[in-house]
């Protein structure tokens, strides 16, 4: 019997010749990243010192900070935080990422998705950099235990392999693709297991929309997701790096937990209804609902094709008025690009605002919601009081439906725009 990606990452992390899904191992990881936030990282670098000792992490290398929330600050207790992020950084001699964009983003750009390596972090959508063939896996407060210690224990998890086969229909994007996930396996049905993304369709996909896709595997239960990288990926990742390792693959007879297909050809527009993420409809149902706001943006989407196709529907269009567009590209990298590709002119001139990358409209820090207002959104979660009043409503759906639905005021089927 082979092995997958996932077995084969893990056993060379914990320096074993094979590993198999439920045997506990302790498994050194290529890299330990983090966002600093309240109750995250301030108690980390806290209890290192305090409770474990430990003045300098071994390896500061591996390690890589990012301020992506709280960009920019709104209160002197919010600069407080960073202020004490970047103190730990130069004291450890760890290296900081700021403004640079969404750190699940920008961890892709400066390296850290490194086929073949083993990356923890406490926030679960890490799991994009598994579209590079990379594993990551968010450990939440566990993570604590990568700061003050070489290995982590972990019990190395099954995998629910997915094959896609087929290929989107103009209109339907990648966040279509997770969402009918969703709906058709079931929000628990990876619990603490890997997603592995493969089959036929799957190179019918762009590298942003499998980041979409890995992005929010979460919501599956799954532990993280990954793909076996293609030479498109290959191509992006090696020469980004930041440590030499040979890319590695599941084996034609790994032993999967369960086998799926979904054929893309088949898939339509979602709408996920609020108030959880599982709630997932067809956009034609939920057509003509009247919605206030729209976010396009997040560590989910916000990436260039994003933006090429929400500045293709409102092209020579306008922003209906009173409703308001917040368009946040996921990282200066793609900003700098969709500004030079016109994207981001085309979406202003069309009445968007266009603001630098954070990850704050997310969460609902920036741009909050009153109550009775409706937002449609390409964010990660729709959960009340997610993007303001508990008594507002987030409906997420892809980046083309955002834009159309910005020209009506009414969640619309983009298609009749494309």
């Amino acid at each position: 019997m082979g092995y997958t990606i996932t077995e084969k990452i893990l056993a060379r992390a914990a320096g074993l010749p094979h590993v198999k899904a439920g045997e506990e191992i302790m498994a050194k990881p290529d890299f330990v990243l983090a966002y600093d936030f309240p109750g995250y990282t301030d108690v980390y670098f806290k209890q290192m010192k305090e409770e474990f000792g430990i003045d300098k992490v071994a390896e500061p290398e591996r390690f890589g900070i990012f301020i992506d929330h709280m960009v920019p600050v709104a209160t002197p207790k919010e600069e407080e935080l960073h202020e004490g992020t970047r103190a730990w950084c130069a004291h450890n001699n760890v290296e900081l990422f700021e403004r640079r964009g969404i750190g699940h983003q920008v961890a892709a750009e400066v390296g850290f998705a490194t086929p073949g390596a083993f990356v923890v972090h406490f926030d679960g959508h890490i799991s994009q950099l598994g579209t590079y063939g990379t594993l990551g896996i968010g450990m939440r407060r566990n993570v604590l235990e990568a700061f003050v210690r070489e290995k982590v224990s972990i019990k190395v998890p099954e995998t629910v392999r997915i094959n896609l086969t087929g290929e989107l229909r103009p209109g339907v994007m990648a966040r279509d693709v997770f969402h009918h996930i969703v709906r058709v396996l079931g929000p628990s049905s990876c619990r603490f297991q890997v997603m592995e993304l493969g089959g036929d369709g799957i190179d019918k996909l762009s590298t942003e929309g499998i980041q979409s896709i890995t992005c929010l595997a979460m919501f599956t239960g799954a532990l993280t997701a990954i793909v076996n990288p293609d030479q498109k990926r290959l191509d992006y990742a090696l020469p980004r790096a930041r440590k030499q390792l040979d890319p590695v693959y599941s084996d034609p007879d790994a032993d999967y937990a369960e086998v799926h297909e979904i054929d893309l050809s088949a898939l339509e527009p979602i709408v996920v209804v609020p108030p959880t993420p599982a709630n997932t409809r067809d956009l034609s149902e939920y057509a003509g609902l009247e919605v206030h706001t729209g976010y396009l943006g997040s560590c989910a989407s916000g990436r260039l094709e994003d933006m090429e196709i929400a500045a293709r529907v409102l092209k020579g269009r306008r922003v209906k008025t009173g409703f308001s567009l917040h368009v946040i590209p996921t990282s200066q990298e793609i900003m700098a690009d969709a500004a030079r590709l016109g994207y981001i002119s085309t979406l202003v001139e069309a009445g968007a605002f266009v603001s630098s990358p954070s990850c704050d409209y997310c969460f609902g820090r920036i741009a909050t919601m009153t109550e009775k207002q409706r937002a449609v959104s390409t964010g990660t979660l729709n959960v009340k009081g997610r993007m303001g009043s508990p008594d507002s409503e987030i409906y997420l759906c892809n980046a083309a439906a955002v834009a159309a639905s910005a020209i009506e005021g009414r969640i619309t089927d983009p298609r009749k725009y494309l």
